[in-house]
């Protein structure tokens, strides 16, 4: 065990939310008073598999639909067998640096681009109302994940509820007024995808349709970019969508033309159900679908026969089984502010709340896109209005996907980090094929983007794609941090033996076939890249890919290091971790450059783009546990040496990086300013990478356009600023870092149910910087070492699962 400084005078106590305690609502609550006008304003509700962005219209509402499943395409042959062959001659050309060839023969490597996610359609509500619109407000409650309209019209007061439902798996629109038989109303259903509208019984309406075989990416010039199949076991995926309405009083009927008529209601219930064809990752999606339409139907009969009351209370209490796991106050609010206005005027220390929204805003959009059972969290969660997407609303390997699953652990949301565990197992399974064929290895391999079909082969159309990023083959290896960390806060030792471990160990194996030797004898990846950046050599030449950089290396060390700990814990695999120890041995060091910063390349080349938005020379700092203060200061102050020549600009989602990497360096008060230029409103829908992120009316992350990745990644930033569990003893106990980076702005909160490694789970209270409340749960009854400020207190806590210490030191 490392010495102990002398015990800092703070008394722990427990200090536990009551369950389903209402927080404060400026805490959970989106706040507006004008109907969305742009796709960015609207509000979105899900329950990971249905999603619904709801603009609150007053005489004509718009619920924008996503479904997870939906996507265009289907399995398919994505390797490219001439790889092999060109890999040797990429590697020659990169020892013999000779860049620019290396480059253009890395094209001849690449396989198709990927599928793209689609918008399942339009729910659009046409009223007529009886008088002026007065006193319009809307919201998004995240504690009850309820979006709600409320205004009057004439003396009359309408409210309109939107909630998506987990526990009955549908889309639940509730229309009410304060008089009777005020309620009238046309609902209808569109979709930009091929479909057809048409009534189906007295009170329902049925939307069909099929998704496109093809859609390329929206960076891509094409003369065709969506192309549609025309049967023969060539068409796309199906989906269905049903709408259902429950009336009290009036009449509901429905005409040829699939509306359904409301009239002189006094409440109304739309719900609405929706599947595809989807039947598996490696199953065509239409000879061997399921029929969309069997699923709604079974939901539907099981939903109308029930109180809206009751499906509301099943919904919230579902919810907030996860949601209330962890509250947490930074200080005051700017709660009278409309939320955009928030913003606008934020500035830190005047509205502290409004950092707490946006954590509390990133776990309820986690919560709302990715539940067991479901598809991860992609690019843009579950929402998507467009059929060419930005980036084909995919899973972005090298990062983005990475990033959408940095809060999962840590903010108590374990279970909602299901989907991305269950996507790499079959993601490694496609992976294996690639290996094999595209460049002779053993084991799994992953590179830059994925979609629905798993593909796990580089994208680019076979030469259309950048090298800098088609020829990134580390995307295995990165979310092999994903299997590794659930293991590590929930100590599940099945889970590591039977699920984990073999999808770790057959990315190792790829690992250490991809390695080859240079000419000092490290081990070094040919082809590697530095994510999305260039770099300039001596005589000017612009090199996208190289023979080892840190970024490549950081992984490999990471995942070799946790194979390593695995193979321990479990008692397996003694040969083939003293074959990763020696690997791990030869990899190629980190360096410190000219300016003092942490290389990004093998050699200190000049950066053609200084401010680039990636930082993934950083990954030893985080994601990673390589690089810390406390055991590599060096290292540690050249990572801070980087992010000053980065900048504090850049787009949404690097920002967020930022911040947890300022968090590692313990530096709350820099990560505060980045929280600061992420709170930047944006306004613009367009593609955008001048480092100009920010953030929407309606919180969503800007990069811009919108990526998800920021929301999470700051809710994931602003956890590791009040609690940190990422580093060990020498004899292996984990060390939990209470407020390592508190910013002066939030000098008196508190934080209630965040997780550390090893299944303990923490609420903590301070005032004017200094700690005065910690409770500590142990879910595993293992030893940790506490730290406040710097010194420590060693704590062994031998305690029965789910029992609760009170100490005082």
């Amino acid at each position: 065990m490392r010495s102990l400084l002398a015990p800092t005078p703070v008394l722990l106590l427990l200090s536990a939310l009551p369950l389903f305690a209402r927080p404060s609502d400026s805490m959970t609550t989106l706040f507006y008073r004008q109907p969305a006008i742009q796709w960015t304003d609207a509000l979105p509700v899900g329950n990971g598999r249905l999603g619904a962005m709801v603009f609150g219209g007053v005489e004509r509402e718009r619920l924008q639909l996503n479904e997870d499943t939906l996507w265009s395409g289907g399995p398919r042959d994505w390797n490219n067998p001439g790889a092999r062959e060109v890999l040797p001659k990429v590697r020659e050309a990169l020892f013999a640096g000779r860049y620019a060839e290396a480059t253009e023969l890395c094209r001849k490597m690449q396989g198709p681009f990927t599928q793209s996610y689609q918008p399942l359609g339009d729910l659009h509500l046409d009223f007529v109302l009886s008088g002026p619109t007065t006193d319009y407000t809307r919201e998004l409650d995240l504690d009850r994940a309820t979006a709600t309209t409320r205004f009057r019209s004439g003396t009359v007061t309408h409210t309109r509820e939107v909630f998506a439902s987990a526990p009955a798996q549908l889309i639940v629109v509730v229309l009410s007024a304060d008089a009777p038989g005020q309620i009238s109303l046309t609902a209808t259903l569109s979709s930009p995808l091929r479909s057809e509208s048409k009534a189906d019984g007295p009170t329902r309406v049925v939307l069909t349709g099929r998704a496109p075989i093809q859609v390329d990416p929206s960076y891509l010039r094409s003369e065709d970019p969506v192309i549609y199949g025309e049967g023969g076991g060539t068409r796309g995926m199906a989906f269905a969508t049903l709408l259902e309405a429950v009336a009290s009083g009036g009449q509901v009927l429905t005409d040829a033309d699939g509306r359904l008529e409301i009239t002189g209601a006094d409440r109304v219930t739309l719900l609405v159900a929706a599947d595809t064809s989807f039947n598996g990752y490696a199953r065509s999606p239409d000879t061997d679908g399921k029929d969309p339409r069997e699923e709604p139907e079974r939901l539907l009969a099981a939903a109308r026969v029930r109180e809206v009351e009751t499906l509301r209370q099943e919904h919230v209490t579902d919810h907030q089984t996860l949601f209330r796991r962890v509250s947490i106050d930074l200080g005051p609010s700017a709660n009278h502010l409309e939320t955009h206005q928030r913003v606008l005027a934020y500035s830190g220390r005047e509205d502290p709340g409004l950092a707490a929204l946006v954590f509390q805003y990133g776990r309820y959009l986690l919560i709302a896109s990715s539940r067991a059972g479901t598809q991860p969290a992609n690019l843009q969660g579950i929402w998507n209005d467009q059929v060419r997407p930005p980036w084909s609303s995919n899973w972005t390997l090298n990062i983005n996907s990475e990033m959408n699953y940095w809060p999962a652990q840590t903010t108590n949301l374990g279970e909602c980090h299901e989907p991305m565990l269950r996507f790499i197992s079959e993601l490694a399974a496609n992976g294996r094929v690639t290996a094999a064929v595209n460049y002779g290895t053993r084991g799994w391999v992953a590179h830059h983007n994925s979609d629905l079909w798993r593909q796990s082969a580089p994208v680019g159309s076979y030469g259309q794609g950048e090298p800098k990023w088609a020829s990134f083959a580390m995307g295995g290896v990165w979310h092999c941090m994903d299997l590794w960390e659930h293991y590590a806060f929930n100590g599940d030792v099945d889970y590591l033996r039977d699920f984990a471990y073999p999808i770790m160990k057959g990315a190792a194996e790829f690992a250490l076939d991809w390695l080859v030797p240079n000419a000092d004898g490290f081990l070094v990846t040919a082809p590697a890249t530095s994510t999305e950046n260039v770099f300039r050599t001596p005589d000017g030449e612009i090199g996208q890919i190289c023979a080892g950089s840190p970024q490549d290396n950081a992984l490999i060390r990471d995942l070799f290091t946790n194979c390593i700990e695995a193979a321990q814990i479990l008692g397996l695999d003694e040969a083939f971790s003293r074959t990763l120890t020696e690997a791990r041995s030869r990899l190629l060091p980190f360096k410190i450059g000219s300016r003092g910063q942490l290389q990004e390349w093998i050699e200190d080349f000049e950066e053609p783009e200084p401010h680039h938005r990636h930082l993934s020379h950083l990954i030893g700092m985080h994601p990673g546990r390589e690089i810390t203060p406390e055991e590599t200061p060096e290292l540690a102050e050249a990572v801070r040496r980087s992010l000053e020549l980065r900048t504090d600009e850049s787009t949404g989602w690097s920002m967020a990086w930022k911040v947890n990497l300022w968090a590692r360096l313990k530096d709350g008060d820099r990560a505060h300013k980045l929280i600061g230029n992420l709170l930047r409103l944006t306004g613009t829908e367009a593609t955008n990478y001048s480092n100009e992120g920010g953030i929407y009316p309606n919180l969503f992350d800007a990069h811009p356009p919108f990526q998800i990745d920021g929301n999470f990644g700051v809710t994931a930033g602003i956890a590791e600023m009040l609690l940190q569990s990422h580093r060990r003893t020498e004899d292996g106990h984990v060390i939990i870092e209470l407020l390592p980076a508190l910013p002066q702005a939030w000098s008196s909160g508190s934080v209630r149910g965040l997780r550390a490694r090893d299944g303990f789970e923490i609420d903590l209270e301070w005032s004017e910087g200094s700690l005065t409340a910690v409770s500590l749960r142990s879910l595993l009854g293992r030893p940790a070492l506490v730290s406040v400020k710097g010194k420590a207190l060693s704590l062994d806590l031998d305690l029965d699962r789910g029992e609760t210490r009170r100490l005082s030191f």
